[in-house]
C-alpha cells in the first residue's frame, strides 16, 4: 500500500494540465516534467525498449516469460490533467480508516466532502483515501493509472514465475483535450489488443463511450450608446443567451445519465462588441449525435437570418463510439471481466459517460476496452481515490497478464 501511495503521490504534485488552446503537441510544457520523470522510472524497474518521442508519447515493453508465440497486449494511461480546474500546487490528503463521516478537505474555506452529497464515499468505509485539500484537482485522472500499470509491471519483473507473454504499456499526453491519441503511433506500439486504465469506482469496465465533438461560437455584434440603440445596437451578449436558451434545457450533463446524451456549455466570454462560448456534444447513439450538431447548424441559420450573419460555428469531431471496433473482438472485455472476479472485484459493465484514448486508438486498429482506476469526483476539488481501488486495478493488469498466457 504505501509503495502506491508514495508512488501516486510523486506522480499528482507535478502540475501537467493539457491546454485546449495550444497547437503543440503535448500542448503545455510542463507535461514533459513527468513524461521524462516516467521514462527514467521505466528504465529504473527494469523495463526495456523505453521510449520518448517528440510529442512525448512514451512506450516500454516486459519481455514474454514464455517461449511458445502468444498475443502481445497493451496497458495505456494518460499523464495530463485536465484544464477545467486548476492542478497547481496539489496537496494531497491521506485518510487513513476513512469513518463514513464527512471529510474536511479545508477549514479555511469550509470545503467539505460529504457522504450526504458523494454517496460512494460510503463504500469506502474502513479504506484509505487520498483526498484534495479543496483548492484543486487530484489529478487520479488519470495518474492513479499510471501508478497501477507501472507497480502492475514492476511486480511481474520482480516475480518472474507468473507466466506472460509481451507486455506493451504506453502513456500520452492531452487525453483530457481529445488529442491523446492523435498521434500514437499504433503501429509502433505492435499489441493486438490493450485496456486504457482510465475508469473511476472498482470494477467498472466499459467498451462502450460516448460519440463527441466541440463547437465554438462566435457572436461580433455593434456597440452604441445605449440612449441611441434603437434599431442599431447587435448585443453580443444578448444573441449568445439566446442560442443557449435554444439548446433543450434538460439535455445538460446535470439531468442527464446512462446512455443519455447532452450539450454542455464549458466557457463563455462576452462584450457587446463580441462574446464566444464553446460547447461540447456527448451522444452514445451516432443517430442522435448527428441530429445534436445539425441542431447547432439550425440555431446558427435561424439567429443569422434575424440578426444579419453575425455568428460564426466551428464545429469538429473529437471521437467515437468504440463499441463499433470492440464487438468483433470481445474476447478482450470478457478477458478482463475474468481477471477482476479472479481478485474479488464485482465486474461493472457500463457504457463511459466520457471518452478515453482507447476510443480513438479502437477506431486506429487497436481495439482498448477502459478498465477501473479507482477515483470519484474527476476534475474538480472533491476528487479522491481510495488505495485499496488502485491496489485492486493493478491486481487485474496482473491477472490479464496471466490469463491471457494461459488462454493463447
Amino acid at each position: 500500500m504505501q509503495h502506491i501511495i508514495d508512488r501516486f503521490l510523486s506522480y499528482v504534485r507535478i502540475d501537467t494540465q493539457s491546454n485546449p488552446n495550444s497547437k503543440t503537441t503535448p500542448s503545455t510544457e510542463k507535461q514533459w516534467h513527468l513524461a521524462n520523470e516516467l521514462v527514467l522510472e521505466l528504465k529504473q524497474i527494469g523495463m526495456t525498449d523505453v521510449s520518448i518521442d517528440n510529442n512525448a508519447y512514451i512506450m516500454a515493453t516486459l519481455p514474454s516469460t514464455i517461449d511458445k508465440p502468444l498475443p502481445t497486449i497493451g496497458f495505456i494511461a494518460h499523464f495530463d490533467t485536465t484544464p477545467d480546474f486548476t492542478g497547481t500546487n496539489i496537496k494531497p490528503q491521506i485518510i487513513k480508516n476513512y469513518d463514513g463521516g464527512d471529510i474536511m478537505l479545508n477549514a479555511e474555506k469550509n470545503i467539505v466532502l460529504s457522504p450526504s452529497y458523494f454517496d460512494d464515499l460510503l463504500q469506502y468505509k474502513g479504506q484509505t483515501l487520498i483526498t484534495t485539500d479543496g483548492t484543486t484537482l487530484l489529478g487520479a485522472d488519470d495518474k492513479a493509472g499510471i501508478t497501477e500499470i507501472v507497480t502492475a509491471m514492476e511486480y511481474l519483473i520482480n516475480h518472474p514465475e507468473i507466466p506472460h507473454g509481451e507486455i506493451r504499456i504506453g502513456f500520452t499526453p492531452d487525453e483530457e483535450i481529445g488529442r491523446g491519441a492523435h498521434k500514437f503511433d499504433v503501429e509502433k506500439f505492435g499489441a493486438q489488443w490493450a485496456y486504457t486504465m482510465d475508469g473511476s469506482q472498482i470494477g467498472e469496465l466499459e467498451y462502450e463511450n460516448f460519440n463527441a465533438a466541440a463547437a465554438k461560437i462566435t457572436i461580433v455584434g455593434k456597440s452604441v450608446h445605449p440612449g441611441y440603440a434603437k434599431g442599431k445596437m447587435i448585443n453580443a451578449i444578448s444573441i449568445a443567451n439566446e442560442f443557449i436558451s435554444i439548446l433543450p434545457p434538460e439535455e445538460t450533463p446535470q439531468y442527464t445519465s446512462g446512455r443519455e446524451g447532452f450539450f454542455h456549455v464549458h466557457h463563455f466570454n462576452g462584450e457587446i462588441e463580441k462574446a464566444t462560448f464553446e460547447l461540447i456534444i456527448r451522444d452514445h447513439d451516432t443517430e442522435q449525435f448527428e441530429k445534436r450538431k445539425q441542431l447547432l447548424r439550425d440555431i446558427t441559420a435561424k439567429l443569422n437570418g434575424v440578426f444579419g450573419d453575425c455568428i460564426t460555428m466551428e464545429l469538429e469531431d473529437q471521437y467515437y463510439n468504440m463499441r463499433d471496433k470492440v464487438a468483433p473482438v470481445f474476447h478482450i472485455v470478457e478477458l478482463a471481466k475474468e481477471a477482476m472476479e479472479a481478485v474479488n472485484v464485482t465486474p461493472i459493465i457500463k457504457p463511459i459517460r466520457g471518452g478515453t484514448d482507447g476510443s480513438q486508438l479502437s477506431f486506429m486498429g487497436l481495439p482498448c476496452p477502459n478498465i477501473f482506476a479507482g477515483g470519484h469526483n474527476f476534475h474538480g476539488k472533491y476528487e479522491y481515490v481510495p488505495v485499496e481501488s488502485m491496489i485492486k486495478a493493478t491486481e487485474v493488469i496482473i491477472k490479464i497478464c496471466e490469463l491471457t498466457a494461459r488462454k493463447y
